[in-house]
């Protein structure tokens, strides 16, 4: 089946712009350039809205009633997930990993003005018992008559990963009418796995020369190298393209999780300061930040070369800078305190 040819319904503000950031360019001794994900604009914008596409033309066509989806407390894509159903008229139910705070902050508040149904799950039994609790969900709104769909965390499927080979297509277009090269590298942050997939499958059929690095945001049981190879493969034989990829051939960089997913680090909490102060680029604790701390990380480690062209995916997930507002102002009570 050909790209064109799989059901999709228009959500994102697309193309998102590419934007060179000279001043980092010069900084780290690469041409830096990022791609404005953050500005699809759907339920807040962000990277997930592009898979969402694909997997809610899915849902639509089965008369789907009640969605449902899972993320941490924090988490863009339920976030997102959230508004599209409103938008066909569907129920949100997302399952969280965290106990129910005692305020709604960043995304949490964002899902309740979607007006979604929230399940807080406590983190140390999140993962034994999300499946079932999700399965749960759907059995329930069954029995009610209502069709339930499930999206799996961060869309992470051979139909979501759709998403990104089509902005992969997007790009190629975009850097053929601005008569400039392809990228040597992407980097994007990896929390689920579905758009580095997608971002495989795109630069193989679209942009063969670019190289595709992720950066690793939380760890996985299954490494993130073999469920990106199967999720890659998936999507390929969605499209009965013939290219496979082994885990081997999957490039992740783990050394910027940091104490763990959703928990801030203090490499990304400086990468939020100086994108900010250097570009007025924002970037957030979860995803961005870390990610674009893997990117300098790389550089000065000799991993991705001085002098090469670098494209970031932005993922977006502004919102949730705010539940951190204390600790990214950490700096203005030393500043008091001396």
């Amino acid at each position: 089946m050909k790209l064109e040819d799989i059901p999709r319904l228009s959500l994102g503000f697309l193309p998102t712009p590419i934007e060179k950031l000279e001043r980092l360019s010069t900084d780290l001794g690469i041409s830096l350039s990022v791609k404005r994900d953050d500005f699809t604009g759907f339920g807040g914008g962000g990277n997930k809205v592009r898979k969402l596409e694909y997997l809610m033309a899915d849902a639509v066509a089965q008369g789907v009633k009640v969605l449902i989806t899972t993320g941490g407390h924090q988490s863009n894509h339920a976030r997102m997930t959230a508004a599209a159903a409103r938008k066909f008229g569907m129920k949100p139910i997302l399952v969280l990993r965290g106990n129910r705070p005692d305020m709604y902050q960043g995304n949490l508040l964002l899902d309740h003005l979607f007006g979604a149904e929230i399940d807080f799950l406590d983190p140390d039994a999140y993962f034994t018992e999300i499946n079932p609790r999700m399965a749960h969900h759907a059995a329930e709104a069954e029995a009610r008559g209502e069709k339930a769909y499930i999206i799996p965390l961060g869309g992470a499927s051979a139909l979501g990963a759709m998403g990104y080979v089509n902005a992969v297509k997007e790009l190629a277009e975009q850097y053929a009418a601005a008569g400039t090269a392809t990228p040597d590298y992407i980097v994007a942050p990896v929390g689920s796995g579905g758009t580095l997939a997608g971002l495989h499958v795109g630069c193989a059929m679209f942009m063969p020369k670019t190289e595709v690095i992720g950066i690793a945001v939380t760890g996985s049981a299954v490494p993130f190298s073999e469920r990106i190879a199967v999720m890659a493969n998936a999507a390929a034989e969605l499209l009965d393209y013939d290219r496979r990829w082994t885990a081997d051939e999957i490039r992740i960089e783990n050394d910027y999780i940091g104490p763990g997913y959703s928990i801030p680090s203090e490499a990304g909490n400086a990468a939020i300061k100086l994108a900010g102060n250097k570009e007025g680029v924002l970037l957030d604790p979860v995803y961005t930040g870390k990610a674009f701390a893997g990117i300098m990380g790389c550089v000065k480690a000799g991993s991705i070369a001085k002098g090469s062209s670098v494209l970031f995916i932005h993922c977006g997930g502004s919102p949730a800078l705010y539940p951190f507002a204390g600790l990214l102002t950490s700096d203005l009570k030393e500043d008091q305190a001396g």
